[in-house]
């Protein structure tokens, strides 16, 4: 497809001197801080990446989005846009006023004119938007543990886009981009979306497809929010920059998109395709597995593996951009280069290194062939990602009040402080409350947040490469998900389900406080009168009853060592 014009794609930027004034006048207005997801799709609203929306999308559209991905006039578009709220805060507004949207050090990006307030059917956007109401996949979990309870729409008028202190250079609007290539006299030019280092196969791949389509090449990773686990995008995009001169400079620009991804398969995979178009792009690479989250509860794919290039197919002429198929490359030993999975050679000898086998690698300190990846990126993920037993750690103990996990933790701490190397720090329950969470109940809400502090904590040792252990009771398992995310995005997470059984814990009963809670003078006691949730995969499950604690705190350090953690 040609791309003739690269005219303007329409912004819902106000002019700078409309802007100052708006900035006085929004003092007096209600204001909502945006969640880091929102900043993201608030950006791409002002700078007309989402174009045609002209704000967060209200009820009707939002209702015809779920069910027939198009808006209500017709219009392809996938995604809900929505502006998720807490319901104290729904509750101060209503349609027909104004509310100030800011960034979270408070400084005012836009202002929305609220046109409609509802409680969503969150079980139906995730089945029609997701494929599943499964909080294994990551936005699932998000839309029922995270989101607010209640959706705000309403057009958006952009007073300042948000401020990005990282990559400057790199980052560029719809019309920044289409400028740059009316500049260079580009006419076709393919896209190339990943959230991923890259690495031969990838480069092998984008060639090919910039070939095919006799295109100029446009890398435009996502910078904005990926998969939980996935690769920091500081590494990432250092990663891009060791291996952009292996590409041909008159014909390759890397730009960054800060877009909030989905991780919605087929659906997600659409709506990259009319981001880039608005980006001025005319052909898409659509990946094998485009945009998938990995496996469901029960183990399976949550999308089959061309199910995003197939409806792609479907709308490619409705949507203007079209789609180049990725074909999975692999590196044919004889003959020394990359050939499509389908055009191998007969009786070749095939090599690939899969996902989890590289991060295994890496995590091992083990050789990664240099026909597998570029030496600048390899030492790059090594900087970042040193050998386990060189990395941060949290082990977090779970169990009722009583099942011995304060006890175990000690244990352990004292036996890693015996082995040396990292500094070690116990976040036992009692501690924690005296120290981080004094002013905190025993409500579901405030057990929560004394949990997410404890995590955000052991977080931080474990990124400045110490050790954390934890020993909350920990009774929710959305909690303990929410926690184990942010833990893993800098070093392992340990969960060791101490299964003392109720009956032994109120036998123990130290400090007094099951006989307490029978007499109803301790509401909402994990157990008697409040639900712990069992952990389903704990790394390590602990049976107390009959082991004494010195054993006990060895099998934990039996499972660092097998984890690579410690040294044996």
């Amino acid at each position: 497809m040609q791309n003739p014009d690269l005219a303007p794609v329409p912004e819902l930027y106000v002019s700078y001197d409309s802007a100052q004034k708006l900035k006085a006048e929004a003092g007096s207005l209600l204001s909502h801080d945006l969640t880091p997801r929102q900043i993201c799709d608030l950006e791409l609203l002002m700078n007309g990446g989402f174009h045609p929306l002209k704000g967060f999308l209200g009820q009707q559209d939002y209702d015809s989005v779920v069910e027939t991905m198009r808006l209500a006039d017709g219009r392809l578009w996938p995604m809900p846009i929505t502006l998720d709220v807490s319901e104290a805060f729904a509750d101060k507004v209503e349609p027909g006023q104004d509310i100030a949207l800011r960034d979270q050090e408070g400084v005012i990006l836009a202002t929305m004119t609220v046109t409609d307030k509802w409680v969503p059917d969150k079980p139906r956007e995730a089945r029609h938007v997701f494929g599943a109401d499964d909080s294994a996949h990551p936005a699932v979990n998000y839309l029922h543990n995270q989101a607010g309870k209640v959706y705000l729409g309403g057009p958006v008028t952009g007073i300042q886009q948000p401020v990005h202190y990282d990559f400057r250079g790199r980052r560029d609007t719809p019309n920044e981009l289409r400028a740059q290539f009316r500049k260079l006299g580009w006419r076709k030019i393919v896209a190339f979306q990943t959230r991923n280092p890259l690495h031969r196969a990838h480069q092998e791949l984008t060639f090919r497809a910039a070939r095919e389509a006799q295109a100029n090449l446009l890398i435009h990773p996502v910078v904005g929010m990926t998969k939980p686990g996935d690769v920091d995008h500081f590494t990432r995009v250092r990663c891009y920059e060791a291996v952009l001169d292996q590409y041909p400079a008159a014909t390759t620009t890397m730009s960054l998109l800060n877009l909030a991804m989905r991780m919605a398969g087929p659906r997600e995979a659409i709506w990259h395709g009319l981001i880039r178009k608005n980006h001025g792009v005319t052909h898409f690479i659509v990946g094998r597995d485009h945009a998938g989250p990995g496996k469901n509860s029960e183990g399976k794919d949550f999308y089959g593996p061309y199910d995003a290039q197939t409806l792609f197919r479907q709308h490619q002429e409705e949507m203007g951009i079209e789609m180049v198929d990725f074909k999975h490359m692999v590196y044919v030993q004889e003959k020394a280069q990359y050939f499509p999975a389908d055009e191998v050679p007969e009786g070749a000898t095939v090599l690939d290194i899969s996902g989890t086998e590289l991060r295994r690698r890496l995590a091992e300190g083990l050789e990664i062939p240099d026909w597998f990846s570029f030496p600048q990126v390899v030492s790059e993920l090594r900087r970042t990602r040193p050998p386990r037993s060189r990395q941060g750690f949290t082990v977090f103990f779970t169990g009722f009040s009583g099942s011995g996990k304060s006890t175990i933790a000690n244990a352990l701490m004292v036996k890693l402080m015996e082995l040396g190397g990292r500094p070690v720090t116990l976040l036992d329950g009692d501690i924690v409350r005296k120290n981080l969470s004094s002013e905190l109940g025993f409500s579901k809400e405030h057990r929560d947040l004394n949990i997410r502090r404890i995590g955000y904590v052991a977080s931080e040792i474990t990124k400045n490469g110490g050790i954390a252990i934890c020993a909350p009771i920990a009774p929710y398992a959305t909690t303990r998900r929410a926690v184990r995310e942010e833990i893993e995005a800098f070093g392992a997470f340990l969960e060791v389900h101490v299964a003392t059984s109720i009956e032994e814990c109120e036998r123990r009963d130290r400090k007094g406080l099951y006989k307490l809670a029978r007499e109803g003078k301790i509401k909402e006691f994990t157990g008697i009168s409040d639900p712990y949730d069992v952990p389903q995969n704990p790394e390590l499950r602990l049976e107390t009853e009959g082991n004494d604690v010195d054993n006990c705190a060895h099998q934990v350090l039996l499972k660092l060592e097998s984890m690579g953690l410690i040294a044996a």
